[in-house]
């Protein structure tokens, strides 16, 4: 199972998301240093995921028509410009317009096309634990990168962090030559063209209401991701001295913050893991519902109870273990229902919905911040879509296509 492809494929998207999930890191520095509001960084934010989401099916077709390598070396090259010409933006516009190269930087280096190639490069009975692993990994990299960056941030400017976060992710491209995948697919997909392909899955109402579904996953990571760290910062209760968090060197509400984010990070290791376990085996359909159910307990519950430092633990190892549990299921059932050959395209554009979401939580966020001094509103839109999400995917038909989609 731990082929070089998928060893290197970890290694990428533990970097990528390393960086991409430190963000909500910066929002406090950045916008004190510049006295912006916190709409301003926060709409930045939300450009980088919608940018992300854009560029997802774009780099996709790209790995498909060019090769997985080139796409991810693009990528990787975007990504890194985005950074460095981000660390001389002074100007909200400047960082707003900087974070879509940032965005499609993120996508060419992520799960549309690292995914795919682990995809091809598994076989039927390993692929949705492999899928699995290479999720997990970028729950790896978010483990480390929040408090990576707020580490960092104690010994030198934002700046220059993100140049050092530049530098990671070119890094990375040494491994590249390790990462070879064959282009498996069987006859019926080989008759297919990309064309067919797409026209056959908008048509397919399952296609849509996978592509509704993973709408609030992205909503709900992208807000917390974001503005999580700065939610606890402010909202949470102090870290009295003589605790277990004190005395682990937690002494600020703004480290529990990042921890928060590596914590979330850490469970979710293994609630990914698991989920891969249980796509082998049960239906994915109704392991997303239960994924999205659960979610909107947790939230529900956290949100009305105190925000305590054993609250924001403990709502951070719960949603944590559900974190990115939907992606190995939601790419597994693409993969499954419409094939291997176009997965990266099919996948990355229901993952355009996942972006939508996340753009809108995390502007949503900032933007209801700035307007009520809270953010408890976004929370219950959150809590709303979550349930919306746990009920569309019940209608989903699981089953395999054994002949080209009618076009």
């Amino acid at each position: 199972m731990f082929t070089p492809v998928l060893i290197v494929g970890c290694v990428i998207i533990l970097v990528n998301f390393a960086i991409r999930a430190s963000f909500g890191v910066f929002q406090i520095p950045i916008a004190a240093e510049f006295n912006w509001m916190r709409s301003e960084f926060s709409l930045a934010i939300a450009i980088q995921n919608l940018a992300w989401g854009i560029g997802q099916p774009l780099f996709g077709a790209m790995a498909e028509k060019i090769g997985d390598r080139k796409a991810i070396i693009i990528g990787a090259f975007i990504y890194a410009a985005g950074l460095v010409l981000s660390s001389f933006a002074v100007t909200p516009e400047a960082h707003q317009m900087l974070e879509i190269l940032v965005g499609f930087g993120i996508a060419g280096t992520g799960f549309g096309v690292i995914l795919a190639v682990v995809g091809r490069a598994s076989s039927d009975a390993n692929r949705s634990m492999s899928l699995a692993i290479a999720t997990a990994a970028g729950s790896a990299g978010q483990v480390v990168g929040a408090p990576t960056a707020e580490l960092l941030l104690t010994f030198m400017p934002w700046q220059n962090v993100f140049l050092v976060f530049a530098a990671a992710i070119l890094a990375v491209l040494m491994l590249l030559p390790f990462m070879r995948a064959p282009k498996t697919a069987n006859k019926a997909e080989l008759e297919q063209s990309l064309g067919q392909v797409l026209k056959g899955a908008f048509k397919d109402p399952t296609y849509t209401f996978i592509f509704l579904g993973f709408f609030s996953c992205g909503y709900q990571l992208a807000f917390i991701t974001a503005h999580f760290p700065a939610f606890v910062t402010e909202m949470c209760g102090p870290i009295l001295p003589g605790g277990a968090l004190h005395a682990a060197g937690i002494t600020t509400t703004s480290a529990l913050g990042a921890l928060a984010i590596a914590l979330i990070g850490a469970a979710n290791i293994g609630g990914t893991l698991f989920a891969g376990w249980l796509g082998n085996r049960y239906s994915k359909k109704y392991l997303l519902a239960g994924i999205y159910t659960a979610r909107t307990v947790i939230a529900t519950i956290f949100i009305m109870m105190p925000i305590t430092p054993t609250s924001v633990i403990i709502f951070s190892v719960a949603m944590g273990s559900l974190w990115l549990a939907t992606v190995p299921l939601t790419s597994g059932l693409v993969a499954h229902i419409y094939g291997l050959r176009y997965m990266g395209t099919l996948y990355g554009i229901v993952f355009f919905s996942h972006q939508l979401g996340s753009f809108l939580g995390v502007w949503l966020g900032g933007r209801m911040y700035d307007i009520y001094g809270s953010y408890t509103a976004v929370w219950w839109v959150g809590i709303g879509v979550g349930a919306f999400s746990a009920i569309i995917h019940l209608p989903i038909r699981e089953r395999k296509l054994t002949r080209p989609l009618a076009a």
